[in-house]
């Protein structure tokens, strides 16, 4: 194995990915893919409140790899995993659910806001559903995940932060109790923390249809941008505030050209300036960015057997790494029984 430092972060498979995913989290991928040993997991076990529509999971894992693939990441400088094909992660999960006491998770604000989700559907079109078993355990997987491989760094979305330090809390509590097996992971944020919904949403969420997808072509993005709230009424020539309008984030977040973008941001506060004319200009730099995505999405939708290539080296590679860990877990636990006699 490289004596590089090691990344693991990962997705749940539950569609397409978005533009919420690239700033968030993406783009750190792709930046530090070959500076690190690095491990992308699609977290197919952590889908419980799509435990109903299989399907849509199936389709998702091929969707997450396209879009990683479209996006830069190198399957041969990294490692593309699915969860359930690595059986090491559940056996993880098992034991380091002696060790977590539940008041652990249930201060996890991220867990109680989905969960409070499948209880009561923000557009009250969806039907509520039970809080499954699986939502107190995927948590206690989460932390598994990180500490498999032994990571040193999780670049992670803003509101993955509490799983972190509840990752770092894990590895301090089972070193200090047992042996010195996990390193204590640090977490780094994409530049952009939260992109927020085309509707204005503090959140971009597949299921509130607020999302401007990594895959999607270039009339159906500048029909999204076009819809996209803008802050609150205001005339053409009537100057506004930059930070009530959305649109000078996403345009912070993916315009390269920051001059012009500062330029723009002093006229709309001086003297106003139409909606119209920021959202032309992003539609042009969203598609812009989006080209060489849907061309590399293309020639892999082409030629699946390389996707399916690329995620069983990968998972082969997690494997051995996994076993190799768990050998050291059952050793700090002294479960290694029949190495005994």
């Amino acid at each position: 194995m490289s004596d590089r430092k090691r990344i693991l972060t990962g997705i749940r498979p539950t569609g397409a990915l978005h533009l919420g995913h690239y700033a968030g989290a993406l783009e750190n991928w792709v930046r530090l893919q070959h500076d690190y040993e690095s491990y992308f997991l699609i977290a197919d076990y952590q889908v419980s409140d799509y435990a109903d529509d299989i399907a849509r999971v199936r389709d998702s894992v091929w969707q997450v790899a396209l879009d990683w693939l479209a996006v830069g990441l190198d399957p041969e400088g990294s490692s593309f995993f699915i969860e359930s094909l690595v059986p090491e992660h559940a056996e993880l999960t098992t034991l380091l659910g002696w060790f977590l006491p539940v008041s652990m998770l249930e201060r996890n604000p991220t867990l109680k806001a989905e969960m409070a989700a499948m209880e009561n559907p923000e557009d009250g079109s969806q039907e509520r559903k039970p809080v499954p078993v699986a939502f107190y355990t995927y948590p206690v997987m989460q932390v598994a995940n990180i500490l498999m491989p032994r990571a040193h760094l999780v670049p992670v979305g803003e509101d993955q932060l509490p799983h972190i330090e509840l990752t770092r809390e894990t590895a301090r509590r089972f070193n200090h109790r047992f042996k010195p097996v996990f390193p204590e992971p640090e977490a780094l944020v994409g530049r952009v923390a939260r992109l927020v919904g085309t509707d204005g949403n503090a959140k971009m969420s597949k299921s509130r249809g607020n999302t401007i997808e990594l895959r999607e072509d270039a009339e159906s993005v500048a029909r999204k941008v076009k819809g996209m709230y803008a802050g609150p009424p205001r005339g053409a020539t009537e100057p506004g505030k930059v930070e009530e309008n959305p649109i000078f984030l996403y345009l912070d977040a993916f315009d390269p050209d920051t001059d012009e973008v500062a330029a723009l941001k002093e006229t709309y506060e001086r003297a106003g300036l139409p909606n119209k004319v920021l959202k032309d200009r992003l539609t042009e730099v969203l598609n812009t960015k989006l080209d060489s995505f849907r061309e590399r999405r293309a020639r892999y939708e082409a030629n699946m057997g390389l996707v399916k290539e690329a995620i069983e080296a990968g998972t082969n590679r997690m494997r051995t790494i996994s076993r190799e860990t768990m050998e050291m877990v059952r050793d700090a636990l002294d479960m290694n029984y029949l190495g005994r006699y």
